[in-house]
């Protein structure tokens, strides 16, 4: 049967990707193996497919596909979670499009709206990573709202209320007043914004006189508890003791000071406001002062602020600035730029807003997460992420875990009517702890706030296969986490190695006594070509299904992993993506080229395809083990790079080109069986990588009929032979002397029919008598002789230690050759230069590796015999 003459990427991936489903290749269940496991970063309900979403799964499917090839039983789990803020943000505008309000419904009609939309739209990214190739064990979805997962979550957070590391107090947390709900300090996206500062007189209150203090946020001051100035600020000595008005207001505040003040920003006054700024409030914790909350949830302004109440914050802003100006209190405006935290979900700009919350104390629960990164049992790659990650931890403060929001696990607290509050699982273990506590109830009500996502998620790589460990460290577990956990390696975003990595290295402790997982790859961030971040809001992200579409999900892939080392950001453009899709088409046409030759079974194999065959079984070999160091480092991307050089240029360009047989003429058996054998270990090294066209041509009739679960995908990885290295070096040698003799047929301008005379002057052992049948073949050339003495008159090129002499029968330009000798002696004269000064460092040869030092010096030996050699040909043609 004849392969198509063009590649369908659509047709084969369509047609494997169901038949690795029907046929279970993805499922996964305890047996005798060594278990190769991965828990998906799980991608929230709302979202769809994204740049950062594909390169993060192709290096986890890649990592996955490989382990299944080496015989582990491979599971990755896959999975989504409910995003309390984004998932109600959502549930909220499509209520609102059909009139309906959130403050009309109760909680549960809200909920049921909300799961109704998660069951509609909850699912679109997980059946889009099926696009891409994603080899996850679909059977084990889950979701961080299933009903087990819920109750894990709720049973942790009463073992650790119970163990003290949950408490209920008033904290300085971050506020988003459009989602009305405390927000993690990862939803916090810090941008650069301009704005104007605002120089405000400040009366002193006894006598005459006025301070100015500068502040971007003149609506707060109605909060102001304080002035502070510097000690050691010799122009605010006389402030000592006094106090000062609060403009419109003319409350009277007191002048603190404090070291904190910077004297050379600004006026160097500080007007404090301990409700509306973390560095304020703990300030004001330190020298006692009062808090005056004057916002309201909404971010409106409230009674306390005297002014302009119900007035939005940034409304008020203006009115305030003009107030000031009328009153005389605005000494001037100047614009200013600053950073300001804005809601990742919401966009709106974060408020520092004081509320009660619940918490849980971080410093206990972060030492031995920080320790198992220190002491390498959990890699960090690349390392360079290890300070970063030590910053955090001895630096941890305590997490505010609740949300004002209705989507989500609510908060197993439970309240009565006095305000007193248990914590229990349930109303009836609530008023069975009221009881205990002597504590008298007419009626229980539950919490309203639920936790934060990060809660639920900080559970994911145990809760997934049992969730009943999580807030049970005494339980032993099912079969499932105790053959899976820990897990292998955890692929991810630098940008929550703290805010979710970390916690779940802690809650990993905490209830399994062992860290999650192995190893953590942490991607860099996609960009586009000119360095910019990838976003709908600047237009420049491609649809990823598009991508698929346009260049097949192999050659997206491809592209993918070509740009990015583990760490560094990736500027990313589409040339990428046309690269894979060039790739997965060379492959496929260097298959039809194979599988279109005709074989002779008598046919006797000739003794320079057996030397090609050598050559390319060492050749092979060579490559894996470079692939298989670069895989062991998690350096992926190279670990590509090499398999892309070995199948383009060892493979199709070289090894196919000294076998090929002449146009219409069979090709022996031997040779055949060894370049088919070739060729399906090269679709095994590629799997991981390229799923669907190696699938696909795995199968082909070339290969003999398969049975249905012979499959690439499940085929044995290829292992590292013995490679010849004399082999590997002389053919290096002859692959040179055929591109030189190839270069001088095209500078000027002979017939590639046309036969060369060739002349050869070792210097070397190297035997050529055995190559001499592929130099012909791919050279052309004929009356190969050699010679102790040069020849004059003829194009020469030096190949190692070698001389090589093409006469072109008066054809030569003796100007142009000394002119190429001369600029190749100028270049070589250079490099032995560089050389010698590295090896005349002492510190150099001291300190480097044994073999990194003999190979300078092996460099330097042959740039001194080929500048003898050269200077020779040089005197010749003068």
């Amino acid at each position: 049967m004849s392969i198509s003459k063009t590649y369908n990427p659509k047709e084969a991936e369509d047609k494997w990707y169901s038949y690795w489903l029907n046929k279970k290749f993805f499922h996964s269940e305890p047996d005798g193996r060594e278990p190769y496991t991965i828990v998906i970063p799980p991608p929230n309900v709302t979202g769809v497919l994204h740049m950062g979403h594909m390169l993060n799964n192709t290096i986890q499917d890649v990592l996955v596909r490989r382990a299944r090839m080496q015989g582990k039983n491979a599971c990755w789990v896959p999975g989504t979670d409910h995003a309390s803020i984004a998932t109600e943000a959502k549930v909220v505008a499509m209520l609102k499009e059909q009139g309906i309000e959130k403050k009309d419904l109760t909680r549960e009609g809200f909920l049921k709206h909300a799961w109704d939309w998660k069951e509609k739209y909850g699912g679109i990214i997980l059946k889009q990573l099926e696009k891409l190739g994603a080899s996850c064990d679909w059977d084990r979805t889950r979701f961080t709202m299933d009903e087990d997962l819920s109750v894990a979550v709720r049973d942790t957070f009463i073992h650790l209320y119970k163990k003290g590391l949950i408490y209920r107090g008033v904290r300085m947390v971050n506020w988003d007043p459009k989602g009305m709900t405390a927000v993690s300090d990862e939803e916090v996206i810090r941008k650069e914004v301009n704005q104007k500062l605002y120089y405000i007189k400040y009366k002193i209150a006894e006598g005459d006189g006025h301070i100015v203090i500068a502040t971007t946020r003149p609506e707060t001051i109605m909060a102001d508890t304080a002035v502070c100035i510097n000690p050691n600020d010799e122009r605010y000595h006389y402030l000592k003791g006094k106090k000062v008005l609060v403009p419109l207001i003319n409350r009277e505040i007191p002048v603190i000071e404090d070291e904190y003040v910077e004297m050379d920003f600004g006026t160097g006054c500080l007007k404090v406001t301990p409700a509306h700024d973390l560095n304020d409030y703990e300030l004001g914790l330190k020298h006692n002062l009062p808090v005056i909350d004057i916002l309201n949830d909404d971010g409106s302004l409230n009674e306390k602020a005297e002014i302009l109440i119900g007035e939005e914050r940034f409304s008020a802003r203006k009115k305030i600035a003009r107030l000031l100006e009328d009153a005389g209190q605005l000494e001037k405006v100047e614009d200013y730029k600053s950073q300001i935290g804005f809601s990742e979900r919401t966009d709106a700009a974060i408020e520092p807003k004081l509320s009660l919350q619940w918490f849980v104390k971080m410093e206990e629960m972060a030492k031995p997460a920080l320790q198992y990164v220190l002491e390498g049992d959990v890699k960090l790659i690349p390392d360079k992420f290890i300070n970063t990650y030590r910053h955090w931890m001895e630096n941890v403060k305590d997490w505010c875990i609740s949300r004002q929001l209705w989507w989500g696990q609510r908060i197993p607290a439970w309240y009565n009517e006095k305000g007193e509050w248990v914590v229990a699982k349930d109303r009836e273990e609530a008023a069975i702890e009221f009881r205990n506590a002597g504590k008298n109830f007419t009626e229980i009500t539950q919490d309203e706030d639920v936790v934060d996502t990060w809660f639920s998620s900080w559970l994911w790589p145990m809760s997934v296969f049992d969730p009943s460990v999580c807030g049970h460290p005494e339980q032993k577990g099912n079969a499932d986490i105790n053959y899976y956990y820990p897990t292998n390696d955890l692929v991810t975003a630098p940008e929550i190695l703290f805010f979710w990595v970390a916690r779940m290295i802690m809650a990993g402790h905490e209830f399994r006594g062992t860290a999650p997982f192995k190893n953590v790859y942490l991607t860099g961030i996609v960009r586009d070509k000119i360095g910019r971040k990838m976003s709908k809001s600047l237009g420049n992200s491609p649809d990823p299904i598009e991508l698929i579409s346009k260049f097949g999900a192999d050659g997206v892939r491809v592209g993918m992993l070509l740009c990015s080392p583990a760490g560094n950001d990736l500027m990313f453009d589409e040339s990428y993506c046309e690269q894979g899709r060039n790739f997965a088409n060379k492959i496929w046409n260097a298959f039809r080229l194979v599988k279109g030759w005709t074989v002779d079974p008598e046919l006797v194999t000739e003794a320079c395809n057996e030397a090609s065959v050598k050559w390319f079984e060492c050749r092979f070999n060579e490559a894996l083990t470079s692939i298989e160091n670069d895989y062991q480092q998690y350096r992926l991307s190279e670990a590509l790079m090499s398999v892309y050089k070995l199948v383009w240029d060892d493979f199709c360009s070289w090894y196919l080109e000294m076998i090929k047989p002449a146009y219409q003429q069979p090709i022996d058996q031997a040779t055949f069986d060894a370049t088919k054998g070739f060729f399906e270990r090269i679709l095994k090294l590629l799997h991981p990588v390229m799923p669907f066209l190696t699938e696909e041509l795995w199968h082909d009739e070339v290969f003999g009929k398969r049975e249905e679960m012979d499959c690439c995908i499940v085929a044995p990885y290829p292992v590292a032979g013995e490679a010849d290295a004399v082999l590997l070096g002389e053919m290096e040698i002859v692959k040179q002397v055929i591109s030189e003799i190839r270069n001088i047929r095209n500078s000027k301008q002979i017939s590639p029919k046309e036969s060369l005379p060739l002349v050869i002057k070792s210097n070397s052992p190297i035997k050529y008598d055995d190559y001499l049948g592929i130099i012909n073949k791919l050279a052309n050339v004929s009356d190969v002789t050699f010679s102790n003495d040069k020849v004059s008159g003829a194009s020469s090129f030096i190949a190692g230690r070698d001389e090589f002499f093409v006469s072109l029968e008066g054809n030569i330009d003796a100007e142009a050759e000394r002119e190429r000798i001369t600029k190749e002696l100028e270049y070589l004269h250079g490099f032995l230069k560089s050389v010698t000064i590295k090896l005349s460092n002492e510190r150099f040869v001291q300190n480097a590796k044994p073999e990194i030092v003999e190979n300078e010096r092996k460099k330097q030996a042959d740039a001194e015999a080929k500048i003898t050699i050269l200077e020779e040909s040089l005197k010749m043609l003068k």
